[in-house]
């Protein structure tokens, strides 16, 4: 569901308020742009993923192809971890009529583009460019590239970009966002080099203390980052000096990378059935 959740509605007429409309909805939070640059990158690619979804349907929805006139982060909350668009009233179904290319002049504060006049009157995909280029000012020029992984940067630029330079001479260029979710199973078997460092491995342990602070992290007392493997929580540990030990969860995010607590020391393990703890060994 890419629309906010109306469960019911009421009319009540009173005679202070004539005509009062109550709604029932889901419950969101206000999308806070600087809230979301210091969540994990996982968590905003979820996000951007959100928004491929929205933009594909509005494309293509059953009343034509739909353009959102004020596509602002005002007009979305998120739900669980999804973005969801909370205000149609903008919403608008009119492809512009046109006589000439010229017709098909669409002006954002940063650039301009010029869409092609079809035969029949109808500036070519004109709500479709419009939502596109906003979500890229909007959302993926700072969504996207910030804290991304390394191996995943090239293909992420290119999808950036192609967002962002959707014009008359590049038109293709704007497909590659569609298929972008596939980045998802991309970052989700991304491959890391084993470590040299030598770790012994402890089963059901677990260090309750011994916490320091990282960013991004799940945890706002902590260092809880996901992972694909031990190898990776192994490279983690060795990039963070303050690092003498890791301990993998039970947990995993919504793309299936399992939650590890990174830990400063190791003094005090407790008995814990659904965790395993890593010991950085000493010489």
């Amino acid at each position: 569901v890419i629309f906010f959740q109306l469960y019911g509605y009421c009319y009540q007429d009173s005679n202070d308020i004539p005509d009062t409309l109550t709604t029932i909805t889901e419950l969101g939070s206000p999308l806070e742009m600087i809230q979301l640059l210091q969540t994990s990158w996982e968590d905003r690619f979820r996000i951007c993923l959100s928004l491929v979804r929205l933009l594909h349907y509005l494309a293509h929805s059953p009343l034509g192809s739909v353009t959102l006139l004020d596509f602002r982060p005002r007009q979305f909350v998120i739900v669980n971890g999804e973005l969801k668009v909370t205000d149609l009233d903008d919403a608008s179904i009119e492809e512009s009529s046109c006589s000439s290319n010229s017709d098909c002049f669409m002006e954002f504060p940063a650039r301009n583009f010029t869409l092609p006049c079809s035969v029949e009157g109808r500036c070519q995909s004109m709500n479709e460019k419009r939502n596109l280029y906003n979500a890229y000012r909007f959302f993926f020029t700072y969504l996207l590239p910030h804290s991304a992984p390394s191996s995943l940067r090239p293909l992420l630029d290119k999808i950036v970009n192609a967002t962002g330079n959707c014009n008359k001479h590049d038109y293709a260029n704007c497909s590659l966002f569609y298929p972008s979710p596939s980045v998802n199973s991309e970052f989700t078997q991304k491959c890391v080099k084993s470590a040299n460092t030598k770790y012994r491995r402890v089963p059901e342990a677990f260090i309750p203390d011994e916490n320091y602070r990282c960013w991004p992290s799940y945890h706002h007392k902590g260092c809880l980052l996901s992972v694909f493997d031990v190898n990776e929580a192994i490279e983690i540990c060795d990039s963070y000096s303050q690092c003498k030990a890791f301990v993998l969860t039970n947990q995993t995010t919504w793309t299936g990378r399992q939650l590890v607590f990174f830990k400063m020391a190791s003094n005090h393990i407790v008995p814990d059935p659904d965790k395993i703890t890593y010991v950085k060994v000493t010489d």
